[in-house]
C-alpha cells in the first residue's frame, strides 16, 4: 500500500473550503475526487473533510444549504487545501480565511484552487511572483487587480509546486487528476479517471479556449480537422496538406488556428504530438523509437528536440520521473 508523496506516516488530509453562495459544481468535483472511498486502488487514499468559511448553514447556488462539520481551524491540520471557486472575485475574502491559508502555506501545505478560487489565493498574497491561471473570462481582472501575479491566460492549470491553480470549473478535475498522478503515479491516476469517466490526462498547457473552433451546431471545418489530426498524428502534415483537407486557404487556416489556439497549425500539431508522446511514455513500456513513430516525429532527434522544448526534459527523463506508481 502506498501513500501520497507529501504524507509521512498517514494519507494526506485534504481540506475543502465551503463558503456562502458556494458553487456546487466545483465543490462537488473536489468532494467527488478526494472524499470517495476507493478500495479498488489498493493505496492509502486521501483523507478529506469540509470546513466552513463562515458559521452556520451556508446557502449555495440553487438555494441548497450546506452544513460543514468543521470550521477554518481544520486548515491548521491540512496537507492539502482546496478552494473550489469564490463567490465574487472583487470581494476580499474573510481575513480569518486568508490568515489560515498563509499559515498553511508557511508550514508546507499544498494549496489548490478551481476557477475563481485563484482570487482567494491572490487576496492572501500567495500568488505574488508566481504563475497562476483562472477562468479565461477572469484572467484580465486577475492581472489588473493583482499585478504581481504572473497570469497565464490560456492554460488549463498551472502547477508551481506548492500552489496549483486551474481554469474554468471542469478543468478542476484535470488539475486534481494531475495531483493524484503526482502523489500516486500513473497507474492509480488512470484508474481514478476510468472510475470517473474522464480523460486520463490533459496537459496543463492545453488551451482553455480551443472550443472557439467548435461552434454550436454543425462542427466547423477547423474543428473536424483538429479531431482528424489527433487521430492521425503518425502521418506527415504540412500547412498545404492541412489546408487542402480542411478546404480552406493556407492563410485562412493559419488565421483560424491562431484565433482558436494561439498557435500556428504546425506548432499545434507538434504540441499535440508531444501531448500524445507523454501519454505513451506514462502508460506503456514501449521503446522510445516506437513512441516517436506513433506520435509522428520524423526522427529520434526531432522527437527529443520538440519534447524537451515543450516538456522541459528528454523523453527518457520524463518517463523515469513520472513512472512512480
Amino acid at each position: 500500500m502506498s501513500s501520497p508523496a507529501n504524507a509521512s506516516s498517514a494519507s494526506a488530509l485534504v481540506v475543502i473550503v465551503a463558503y456562502e453562495h458556494l458553487g456546487l459544481f466545483e465543490f462537488g468535483c473536489a468532494v467527488g475526487m478526494f472524499a470517495s472511498v476507493r478500495p479498488e486502488l489498493e493505496v492509502d487514499w486521501y483523507r478529506s473533510a469540509v470546513c466552513a468559511c463562515e458559521p452556520g448553514a451556508l446557502k449555495a447556488l440553487g438555494g441548497v444549504r450546506v452544513e460543514a462539520p468543521h470550521g477554518l481551524e481544520l486548515i491548521d491540520e491540512a496537507d492539502i487545501v482546496v478552494i473550489p471557486g469564490w463567490r465574487n472575485p472583487e470581494e476580499r475574502p474573510p481575513q480569518a480565511l486568508l490568515d489560515k491559508l498563509r499559515g498553511a502555506h508557511a508550514r508546507g501545505a499544498r494549496l489548490a484552487s478551481i476557477c475563481s478560487g485563484a482570487f482567494v489565493l491572490a487576496w492572501a498574497g500567495l500568488l505574488d511572483g508566481r504563475g497562476a491561471t483562472t477562468h479565461w473570462r477572469l484572467t484580465d481582472l486577475l492581472a489588473s487587480r493583482f499585478p504581481k501575479v504572473q497570469v497565464r491566460a490560456n492554460v488549463l492549470y498551472v502547477d508551481t509546486g506548492q500552489i496549483i491553480t486551474s481554469a474554468g470549473s471542469a478543468t478542476g478535475m484535470d488539475m486534481m487528476l494531475h495531483m493524484v498522478r503526482k502523489d500516486y503515479g500513473t497507474r492509480v491516476a488512470n484508474l481514478v479517471a476510468q472510475r470517473l469517466v474522464l480523460a486520463p490526462w490533459r496537459d496543463g498547457d492545453r488551451s482553455q479556449i480551443v472550443t472557439r473552433a467548435i461552434p454550436h451546431g454543425e462542427p466547423s471545418r477547423l474543428a473536424r480537422l483538429m479531431e482528424w489530426i489527433r487521430d492521425n498524428l503518425d502521418q506527415e502534415h504540412t500547412l498545404k496538406s492541412l489546408a487542402e483537407r480542411a478546404l480552406l486557404s493556407q492563410r485562412t487556416l493559419q488565421r483560424q488556428f491562431l484565433e482558436a489556439t494561439g498557435l500556428s497549425p504546425i506548432d499545434w500539431v507538434i504540441h499535440e504530438r508531444v501531448v500524445y508522446a507523454k501519454e505513451l511514455l506514462e502508460t506503456t513500456d514501449r521503446p522510445l523509437q516506437w513512441i516517436s513513430e506513433q506520435a509522428g516525429f520524423g526522427s529520434q532527434e526531432s522527437f527529443r528536440r520538440h519534447f524537451r522544448a515543450l516538456a522541459g526534459s528528454s523523453p527518457a527523463a520524463y518517463r523515469a520521473t513520472l513512472r512512480i506508481g
